[in-house]
């Protein structure tokens, strides 16, 4: 169940069994797992499944082959739709797209001493909330470490992570 709205407020969703308000639209052909919440006035349609502890919520939308899979958010006025998947514990909120082929697989994360390691989008690295490209970071991150506070043995892990992220990253 969702715990913030009363058994009246809320059904568990034929195509799956999980939890829905009766506040959003939710197509039959949709999946919800049984852990899975759709809340506010999120819209789900097509093809789109949402997996594991998934939560959908706010005025999200999410419709295609899309899969919110995991400890996945998406909330706000986001919207996943098209090929693209949303997994593990990423949070997809405000009013963000992410839609086509987005990503085939989860993208490379890396959780550091400090602050994680996303290739965020294609050809870009964020660290906690600076994102730059590749080769930006790859030139400035002694200078933004410096900046940020990091220790000296922290900017060398980081220069290390750095180096691995644009090696294997997309």
């Amino acid at each position: 169940m969702i715990p913030f709205l009363k058994p009246e407020e809320q059904h568990q969703h034929k195509n799956g069994g999980g939890w829905v308000a009766n506040t959003v639209t939710v197509d039959e052909s949709v999946y919800v797992a049984p852990n899975a919440q759709v809340s506010g006035n999120a819209q789900v349609y097509g093809n789109a499944q949402v997996y594991g502890n998934a939560r959908v919520s706010g005025n999200a939308r999410v419709s295609g082959d899309a899969w919110v899979s995991g400890d996945a958010r998406v909330y706000g006025n986001a919207w996943v739709s098209g090929n693209a998947w949303v997994s593990g514990n990423a949070q997809v909120y405000g009013d963000v797209r992410v839609y086509g082929n987005a990503w085939v697989e989860t993208p490379l994360f890396i959780q550091g001493t400090r602050h994680g390691v996303s290739n965020s989008k294609h050809g870009y690295l964020s660290i906690g909330c600076i994102t730059l490209t590749f080769k930006k970071w790859k030139k400035q991150y002694r200078a933004i470490g410096k900046k940020e506070g990091y220790t000296k043995k922290q900017i060398k892990e980081y220069g290390a992570i750095i180096a691995l992220a644009t090696k294997i990253g997309k």
